[in-house]
Order: C-alpha cells, then structure tokens, then sequence
C-alpha cells in the first residue's frame, strides 16, 4: 500500500514525520508525494496557534477529498489538544479522519494503521473513533523515544529530537498540555542514532526538543519541578555534555541546536562552544517580548536586561553569531508604550532574523481569561512594523559577509533566472550561521563543503536574499 505524509509545527513534529516515514517505509508501505493519489494519508498535526489548528483541519480535509476511499489519519499535537479539551471535540467527530493517534502513538503507527485496516469492516467496533485513543501521559520516556530515524529523510540534514515535554507553562501556551512535562534522551542513545545516520551519509544534525534548555533537568534530584535556573545546572550542563559527545563522532561535521531559553548561556556555555570546530554559531533564543511588565505577565523568568547579558556573552565568545529570536505582538493588555518598548529592544539587540507571531489566543491557557485582549487589526499593525525591522537586521546581517571567505553545505540544484533573463542552475546551501548561499554549479557532491568569495546579496526570485559565492 502507499502512503502520503504532511507535516506541520515544530523541528520535533519534523524529526518524529521523518521516523514515522521510516516505520512505514520498513514494513513494506510505499510513500508517495502528498499532492499524489495515495491508500493513506498521515497528517502530523500543530495546536501552538489558532492558525495552526485551522491548517491542521484543512490538510486533514484535503486528504479526504484527494482520495475518498484513503484511509486518513491524525497524529500529534492537535489531536492531544482536543482529547483533553472538551471544546475541541469536534475533531474526534470528524468524519474526515479514520484514525487518531496522539504524540504517545506516533510509534506505533504502523500497528495503529493495520489494526484499522483489520477492523475496517466492523462498524460496531468503529463507531466512535474517539474512543480509540488517550491522550499522551506526562514525562514518559518510553512513548516519548519509541521512534528512530534509520534512514536519510533529508541528504545532508537531520534533526534528531533529544527532549520532550515542557514544565515552564508560560501563560499563553497550550503546548505543556499537549506534550507532557520534561523528559529528556540519554546521550548514549542519541550518539547511537546520530553514528548510524553519519554512516549513512549525514553531515549535519540539529537538536531538537520542545524545551530544549531543559534537557537533563529531569534527572536532577528535584525531579525537574517547576521552572529551569542558572543553579539547576551550575555544576553540570547536560546539553553541553550532549553536544561534546555527538562533537566526537566520526563523519558529522556540523551540529545545530535548536530554541534554546536565555538561562542556558552562561559563561561557561558559550566558552565551551567556541572551541568545538563543528558547533554552528546560530542560536534562537526565545524572547516573546521586550518589555519587562509583558514578559511578567506572560510568566517569563527572565528579563530584558538579562536577555541583553546573554546576548553580549555570545558576542563575547563568537565573532560574529547568528542570533535570531520568536516574539509575540499584540498579548493581552499589551499598550502602545509596551510594544514600543519591545521594539526598541529588538532594534538594540540587533536580531539576524525575528519571527513575529500575532498572539493566538488559545482555550484552557491564563492568557486566554485574562483582560485587554487586542483586536486583529492592532496586532496586524504592529506585527508588520516588528517585520519591517527584521527585515532591514536581517539585510545587514547579510552584508557583513559580502568580501568574505564563505563556506556552505550543499543541500540542492535550483534553477532560477538572472537579472538578464537568463536561465542559469545554482547549488544552495547554508553557512553555519545558517545564512542562505548559491554558487552556479550543474552538480555537486553530497556531503562535500563548497567554499568561495561572498559577492552579492541574490535579488532572482528563487534564490532571493541568498549570497552569492563566486
């Protein structure tokens, strides 16, 4: 039988799509591009926002109008959401979708897919799919790493996930509902799985968790209740550990992490990155917003000023490191004074890139029963001004490597045409810093880094801001 899976959300919801495409794969079920005719449809679903939830409902009513007779299946996040919010009920009444898997049965697919299959004909036995599934229990680490990643999803990329779970339940996030409390992978089977994709020709992964500044808390006596501190890992930094052991495997030769809290750089993190020739400068660091009574109220344990510190050790330690942050416009009760505060901030840390999220609001969180929620038009407004400005941090962040020596990991051959009109094909790739590059080449080598001389910020519609290596 074939199979066709979309993915929403997170890198975690893309390490797990690329381990149940590997399930699948190994019992003999053949996958097939999305927009193709396909026997089941998997739609690996996203509740972070009230957008994510719609899109999640549209793909899942794609699936079912691209093949009445498929067999179509939910999974993850969206599917938790709605298993313990009664008001999201109405997906698992869905008639659109066959088989509801929460994040607990992602590995399980395959067996959740033939006991379906077996069962089909039994319409007692199917009559409220509901039923069928729980959702997924907090801090389990079996459910959480019942999958792996056995084969290359991406040529040159993989993300592996190490942690699950999140504890800080910042108030206006579903997610810690959705997945559990922390929970985090022992190094020995995260260097097992990346030794066996560096055999298999990966030359870079990125690390990837819900909290990923947690990992290694929930082995600490306390059990890893309440929020993370500074004091949680002044005498041992797991990730670090972590990061040190996948430094010594043969065959990677980049390593990513991924959004990380501002509590985790300290000092002693940031010197111990510098001096690992395979670690990629680019840290997200989470920051929501610039303003101080706003990150209170969105139970934030951190402060502007602090978030400022942690970014001048990075500078302090890295010459010139990509930093690059998510922040929420538009939170409940936020004021004029508020969002220029957090603007002015974001123009002051000098960001490479800001992804702006107009704040969603979302049931069973503090945020959504507290006061003062905005209108669309507002945070539309200042969502746009908050991209204007990343949009200029990000241009002369690029231009700071125009002249310069650059290398990049070639992932794929594009076509695009110059400013003459002229068809010409570019290999593309990323920096460590994780900035876009192209060089013209018919073909390249897998794994193999290509290096050359910045010379242009790229304007062509397909590879538009990318530098141009000559």
């Amino acid at each position: 039988m074939t199979f066709a899976i979309h993915n929403l959300g997170c890198k975690v919801n893309t390490y797990e799509t690329d381990a149940m495409i590997c399930s699948l794969k190994e019992a003999g079920f053949e996958e097939r591009a999305f927009d193709e005719t396909a026997d089941i449809y998997i739609i690996n679903t996203c509740t972070v926002t009230n957008v994510a939830d719609k899109k999640s409902r549209q793909m899942l009513h794609r699936a079912r109008k691209m093949n009445e007779k498929a067999i179509v299946v939910a999974v993850g996040c969206y599917v938790d959401a709605a298993l313990r919010n009664k008001e999201m009920s109405a997906l698992l009444s869905d008639s659109s979708v066959d088989i509801f898997l929460p994040n607990k049965d992602k590995g399980r697919i395959v067996e959740k897919i033939r006991e379906f299959m077996e069962n089909r004909d039994k319409t007692a036995e199917n009559s409220d799919k509901s039923e069928k599934s729980e959702p997924s229990p907090f801090g389990c680490k079996e459910e959480a790493f019942s999958m792996n990643v056995t084969e290359i999803v991406n040529h040159t990329r993989a993300f592996i996930k190490v942690q699950d779970g999140c504890n800080q339940f910042c108030s206006y996030c579903i997610i810690p509902y959705a997945r559990g409390r922390i929970v985090s992978r022992p190094i020995e089977e995260c260097v097992r799985e990346i030794r066996g994709l560096a055999e298999k020709g990966v030359r870079e992964v990125v690390l990837t968790g819900i909290h990923l500044s947690s990992y290694g808390k929930d082995w600490l006596p306390e059990g890893g209740k309440g929020p993370v501190s500074d004091d949680d890992f002044k005498d041992r930094i797991y990730l670090l550990e972590l990061i040190k052991a996948i430094h010594e495997i043969e065959g990677i030769e980049r390593i990513r992490i991924g959004s990380l809290e501002p509590h985790i750089v300290t000092e002693t993190f940031a010197r111990e990155l510098a001096g690992l020739k395979k670690f990629c400068p680019h840290f997200h660091l989470s920051l929501q917003s610039g303003s101080d009574t706003v990150l209170k109220r969105m139970n934030r344990h951190y402060t502007a000023e602090d978030y400022m510190r942690r970014c001048e050790i990075l500078r302090k330690y890295f010459e010139h490191p990509a930093i690059t942050t998510d922040v929420i416009v538009g939170f409940p009760g936020e004021t004029e004074e508020e969002f220029k505060e957090s603007l002015e901030f974001a123009r002051k840390v000098r960001f490479y890139e800001m992804h702006v999220f107009k704040y969603s609001r979302r049931a069973g969180t503090l945020a959504d029963r507290m006061e003062g929620q905005l209108t669309e038009a507002l945070k539309s407004e200042r969502s746009e001004e908050l991209i204007k400005l990343s949009e200029e941090m990000s241009d002369e962040f690029r231009r700071y490597y125009l002249g310069r020596d650059l290398e990049m990991l070639p992932e794929e051959i594009i076509e695009a045409e110059d400013c003459n009109g002229v068809k010409k094909r570019y290999v593309t790739g990323y920096t460590k810093e994780y900035v876009r590059t192209v060089k013209e080449a018919e073909t390249f080598e897998k794994g193999a880094v290509i290096r050359g001389k910045a010379s242009d910020i790229c304007k062509e519609k397909a590879i538009y801001e990318s530098i141009l290596l000559r």
